[in-house]
């Protein structure tokens, strides 16, 4: 069944990946960086929690920092540090609701209409998987899932498959377009990262 026209935040798990290696950044955990005196997470957290009815974090390490939010921690099903798609397996696994949206723990900008423009968008078209579009291409980790697809993941990681582009485009993909809001989409690769989302953080709380 394809998104339906009703509610989003009743029918979405909110899934935030921390389960990579960061190995951009030294081999840092990334959700834990701080941020204006706050882990990253809780930035993206705050953005998040509010537009789906409840919340997982994917991570493979430092588990005890993450249980402390409050929130279900979920691991990989396997311990090889399997990319982006196996957390979005153990989302889906676990999601009682009919979809997933998965977010990066390193993107503390989120639009905070981000699952409901999604969800709009995959209501016309009638898709499976809706990811975001912007600053020119595909942003795979920006993505609205459901939940029914999580066997067909678990087959292509099973038999070796990786590129999440692939596994999307082997259903039914819409890409939204989110080109005028790409900054929100900020990814926090490394120490200059941070340093401009430190000073972005503090030039919005001057204009608030």
């Amino acid at each position: 069944m394809a998104i339906e026209a009703t509610s989003p935040r009743a029918e979405v798990t909110g899934c935030i990946l921390a389960g990579g290696r960061g190995r951009r950044f030294g081999g840092a955990d990334k959700g834990l960086l701080e941020l204006h005196g706050q882990p990253l997470i809780r930035h993206v957290l705050r953005r998040l929690q509010p537009q789906v009815t409840t919340t997982v974090i994917n991570a493979n390490r430092n588990l005890t920092h993450y249980q402390a939010l409050g929130i279900p921690v979920l691991t990989d099903a396997s311990d090889d540090f399997a990319g982006p798609l196996a957390g979005c397996l153990a989302a889906l696994r676990h999601a009682t609701t009919q979809y997933v949206v998965i977010v990066p723990c390193d993107s503390p900008f989120l639009p905070p209409d981000l699952v409901e423009r999604l969800w709009r968008a995959g209501s016309v078209a009638q898709a499976e998987i809706c990811a975001v579009h912007c600053a020119g291409r595909l942003q795979p980790v920006f993505a609205l899932i459901a939940t029914r697809l999580a066997e067909s993941l678990a087959a292509y990681l099973g038999a070796g498959g990786r590129k999440i582009d692939a596994w999307y485009r082997a259903h039914h993909l819409l890409e939204v377009d989110f080109e005028a809001d790409s900054a929100a989409f900020m990814n926090i690769n490394d120490a200059s990262d941070l340093d401009s989302a430190e000073r972005r953080v503090i030039a919005d709380a001057a204009r608030a």
